[in-house]
């Protein structure tokens, strides 16, 4: 079996832990409505998608991804007054749209929100991680409300519908499915909007690759991989240096491959060890992708002695 995708906050050689949720032991007075203390303080320990590669600060437009730490701990301490005079931040403005496209987008935010309020968690620690993540939703729906156009927040709204669907009951592949499903759609908004997130690429890319593995080896779960691919080709366009996102792009094709025609096996495994090398190439200690190309080696090597 290949090793899993990177689903969680890629790790780098120098693992860095979510910064920016300030103290946990020192609330800020404006979260007097926000969730209970020790839920501002598991802020800390929700794990975001993805970080930046190593040395990269901000995008081409100035944009620089935050991590699902920093985007809970702020959410938990905003608290009160981002949702003060009916969610009207000091110094936003509201752009006027017409009441059809308005309805339009709130019926999109109730349908993604219904989901994050079906999901409960199956323990104590995941219902308090999807209290903290419900209330990170609210407050994302509020920004796109006061600016439709802020691919910021479409991101951060996708991260958290994506980390909703990691705390899915087991059992309930439907529920996960539709979160991720509107994950895919908030992504494809942020980066309609700022074409060069490669977060956003990386992370919507995982989400495609989430769902189709729930489809087997389906003509579905194909053009799912296909999608999914695509994604992190483009992520990779937008951050050649990035080892994880090669390993995964090599970990698409390899399930690719095992779906596709026998005379398009060859050329799809032989592209998924280019990616694997590249990745190691990059991060010579990356245990995952090399682990990865050996198995995609034996696949490859399978291949003629079928033959």
């Amino acid at each position: 079996m290949p090793d899993m995708e990177e689903s969680t906050q890629p790790k780098p050689a120098d693992p860095e832990l979510p910064n920016g949720a300030g103290d946990p032991d020192q609330p800020s007075p404006a979260a007097a409505e926000a969730p209970a203390a020790e839920e501002v303080a598991a802020a800390e320990e929700v794990p975001a998608r993805s970080e930046p590669p190593k040395g990269a600060g901000t995008n081409a437009d100035g944009w620089r991804p935050y991590t699902m730490g920093e985007l809970l701990g702020e959410a938990a301490a905003a608290g009160r007054s981002d949702f003060a005079a009916d969610g009207n931040g000091a110094g936003s403005a509201t752009p006027e749209r017409s009441s059809q496209d308005s309805l339009q987008l709130s019926t999109h935010h109730d349908v993604a929100m219904d989901l994050i309020n079906s999901v409960t968690g199956v323990d104590e620690e995941g219902r308090s991680r999807q209290r903290i993540l419900t209330f990170a939703a609210k407050r994302y729906i509020s920004a796109i409300e006061r600016n439709p156009e802020d691919p910021d927040a479409y991101y951060n709204w996708a991260l958290v519908l994506q980390e909703s669907a990691d705390n899915v009951d087991p059992n309930s592949d439907s529920s996960k499915d539709s979160l991720l499903e509107e994950a895919c759609k908030k992504y494809a908004e942020a980066t309609r909007l700022c074409p060069t997130l490669y977060d956003a690429y990386y992370n919507w890319a995982i989400a495609i690759a989430d769902r189709a593995k729930m489809r087997g080896r389906t003509k579905e779960a194909e053009e799912l991989w296909q999608q999914a691919i695509r994604n992190y080709d483009k992520a990779v366009q937008l951050s050649w240096n990035s080892p994880q996102a090669l390993n995964n792009w090599g970990l698409g094709l390899q399930e690719l491959s095992a779906i596709v025609p026998a005379k398009d096996k060859q050329t799809i495994i032989k592209t998924a060890i280019s990616k694997f090398r590249s990745a190691i190439q990059l991060q010579f200690d990356f245990h995952r992708a090399i682990y990865n190309l050996g198995t995609v080696l034996v696949c490859f090597l399978g291949l003629f002695d079928s033959d």
